[in-house]
């Protein structure tokens, strides 16, 4: 057996213990799980399937393909872009090196924005910095009768969101717009929720980031010296475009509550209050237009 690459003529099992064991000296995050995602992926098998064929020798075929994927792995491409997807509020998600990586705490978020947009009747919503588009086609998809916009600056970006919507159904109720914030959006425009996860990452923070994350686009992370250089603007020009009682949403940096909800009162919000994610760590600010 080679210290570089998989077994020949290995099996699922050896196979998977020679690459759990190689990830873990080369300190790749979740060595098993990992190894069992990429090989489940050349396979084309579950996780569970791979565990019922643990006896199965790989072709030739497949070892090559595996191993190039363990040597991009190893070169800390994120798994997610590795096998293409990520699953996202019970869906699978297209990412690729275009766009941010759905996170479990934007779950989060969609789940907040949610409560204030009612299932029985029509809501106009609109999900600024939409990346992959995990946000606006999530409320697209929970909520029926909403209509939903969504910015972003990046054509590459809107790519994989127009894809992503037409794979999971919501392409006719999804409306995507190219560029910066709002200033792609008709003037005379107002909606029910504005929701964001926008870039919040300061600017000193970038080079500690995990490798993997530093594959991700830095268009998506950067927030600017003081990681509110979007935030700032966003505010203050989302509230007037807010319906009376409508609601803003946004993720941020777990060290950012504080200053995000001056932000949101100093811009005329009202009932304005920092949501935990489930680390208990700041994670989101919700506030309102104030009712007519």
């Amino acid at each position: 057996m080679s210290e570089t690459t998989p077994p020949e003529n290995g099996t699922i099992r050896r196979v998977l213990d020679w690459t759990k064991g190689h990830f873990e000296k080369q300190q790749i995050d979740a060595p098993r799980l990992t190894a069992e995602i990429l090989l489940g992926h050349v396979l084309n098998l579950t996780r569970v399937k791979l565990f019922m064929d643990l006896d199965r020798p790989l072709t030739k075929e497949e070892l090559a393909t595996y191993r190039a994927l363990i040597q991009r792995r190893l070169g800390f491409e994120p798994t997610q872009y590795l096998v293409g997807f990520k699953e996202f509020y019970g869906r699978r998600f297209s990412v690729d090196a275009r766009v941010l990586i759905p996170r479990s705490e934007t779950e989060l978020l969609v789940e907040g924005v949610l409560q204030a947009i009612p299932k029985d009747a029509p809501a106009r919503v609109l999900d600024l910095c939409t990346g992959s588009g995990c946000i606006a086609i999530s409320i697209a998809a929970e909520r029926p009768l909403a209509s939903v916009w969504a910015t972003d600056v990046s054509p590459d970006a809107l790519a994989v969101a127009k894809q992503n919507a037409e794979a999971l159904g919501v392409d006719g109720r999804v409306t995507f717009f190219q560029g910066n914030l709002f200033e792609p959006v008709p003037k005379d425009a107002t909606f029910d929720v504005i929701v964001s996860n926008p870039p919040y990452v300061r600017l000193d923070e970038l080079p500690g980031l995990q490798k993997e994350v530093q594959k991700e686009p830095k268009l998506a992370l950067d927030g600017g010296v003081d990681g509110l250089v979007v935030i700032r603007p966003l505010v203050v020009a989302a509230m007037p475009r807010l319906k009376a009682g409508g609601t803003l949403a946004l993720e941020i940096s777990d060290d950012q509550g504080a200053a995000v909800k001056t932000l949101l009162d100093a811009a005329g919000a009202v009932d304005t209050r920092i949501v935990k994610d489930l680390a208990r760590l700041d994670r989101m600010v919700f506030g309102r237009a104030k009712a007519s």
